[in-house]
This record gives structure tokens, C-alpha cells and sequence, in this order.
């Protein structure tokens, strides 16, 4: 499988290269445990757009800034 499922805001859901998803997957873990449904489509669809923003932000910086740069990123986001 070269892609994973992303929830879109048309809830038609979408798909996103597996390289993307398995970088944001990686904060996640670090921040909120595993959590592999997320990744396979499992559950709720995969990330949402703005997920993947927020956990590719974070991952720029060193591991121990990850969880305060995902909160961050998500301060004020709405539907994305």
C-alpha cells in the first residue's frame, strides 16, 4: 500500500502518500501512544488535514519540543 486514508472536509475521505502519514504517525506516537488504526483507515479515516499540519510542524523540531509544537499549531484551528 503506497497511501493511507485522510479524512477530507467534504467527508468523502482521500488518500495520502503512506511517506506523510508515517512522518505525522511518528509525533503522534511520541505525544499519544501507538495507535495504528489511524494509519490503516481504521478509525474515523485516517488523520484530518489539520492533524497532519500540526504533527509535521512539530516533527521540524527536536523530539522534546513536539508535544507543546503540536498544541501550538492546533491553538485556534477550525475545520481544516
Amino acid at each position: 500500500m503506497d497511501h493511507h486514508p485522510v479524512q477530507t472536509i467534504d467527508h468523502q475521505g482521500g488518500k495520502i502518500n503512506k511517506v506523510v502519514t508515517l512522518a505525522a504517525y511518528e509525533v503522534y506516537v511520541e505525544i499519544y501512544g501507538p495507535h495504528d488504526a489511524l494509519i490503516t483507515g481504521n478509525c474515523r479515516g485516517g488523520f484530518s488535514t489539520g492533524e497532519l499540519i500540526a504533527l509535521l510542524y512539530a516533527r521540524a523540531f527536536p523530539r522534546r519540543e513536539w508535544r507543546q509544537r503540536v498544541a501550538d499549531a492546533s491553538a485556534g484551528m477550525s475545520h481544516v
